[in-house]
């Protein structure tokens, strides 16, 4: 398994999303977010960005983000940049809603967060070919939905159960498959590591009309 270097993959990701926020129409449409305009997803980023903050420098949950002022790129930069700062020590000890409560959990969850948001940024204009992941990378993030997330949403009440099994295999790397649910029937997804992570987050659908089906509930927020 690699070792991420979520501190440095974190601060390139905030930086092309600062980046690529300078290039696009703040008021163009969002495709993968409908009613959103990319002033929305900065602003919906940078708000997560601070909440994260927050829960790391208070130790709650209870942050009250502000809203987006100002120039997008330059609002958005200034708070990723303090949420990098405050998550300069990855092993000590944070408040979050996961498995883990280091510092490093909130690395690796803002990493993939802006990573997912930076390719709607690119799909608002026109450029999502330009949006590349790790395969490896990739498949961790599908692993962080089955662990953290899927049990968080059922949790929460958001989702019932999976009603079968979602058996995610990733055919461009020599991985365990990622298993959700546990239930009949059991349908198995074959792709590579991002188209499948893809499907998870609800930004592409699978040709198997059984495996969309499972897909399409929120197994991810």
């Amino acid at each position: 398994m690699t070792h991420h270097d979520w501190t440095a993959l974190l601060t390139a990701a905030t930086d092309d999303f600062a980046r690529i926020t300078g290039e696009v129409d703040p008021v163009a449409a969002v495709p993968a977010c409908p009613g959103w305009t990319v002033a929305d997803l900065v602003d919906h980023l940078g708000g997560v960005h601070q909440w994260a903050r927050h829960a790391v420098v208070a130790g709650n949950p209870d942050g009250k983000p502000a809203p987006l002022t100002g120039d997008p790129a330059r609002w958005y930069a200034g708070h990723a940049r303090a949420l990098v700062d405050a998550l300069a020590e990855p092993s000590a000890p944070a408040w979050t809603f996961g498995t883990e409560q280091t510092v490093a959990w909130w690395l690796r969850r803002q990493t993939h967060e802006t990573l997912m948001h930076t390719r709607d940024l690119l799909d608002a204009a026109g450029r999502v070919d330009e949006w590349l992941i790790d395969p490896e990378l990739a498949w961790d993030g599908v692993r962080e939905v089955a662990t953290e997330f899927y049990p968080r949403q059922v949790r929460l009440g958001r989702t019932e159960p999976v009603p079968g099994t979602l058996r995610l295999v990733a055919t461009d790397l020599e991985v365990d498959p990622v298993v959700v649910g546990d239930a009949l029937p059991e349908v198995e997804v074959r792709a590579p590591a991002t188209d499948v992570l893809l499907m998870l987050w609800h930004r592409t659908v699978s040709d198997d009309p059984a495996a969309a089906a499972l897909l399409a509930l929120p197994i991810a927020p």
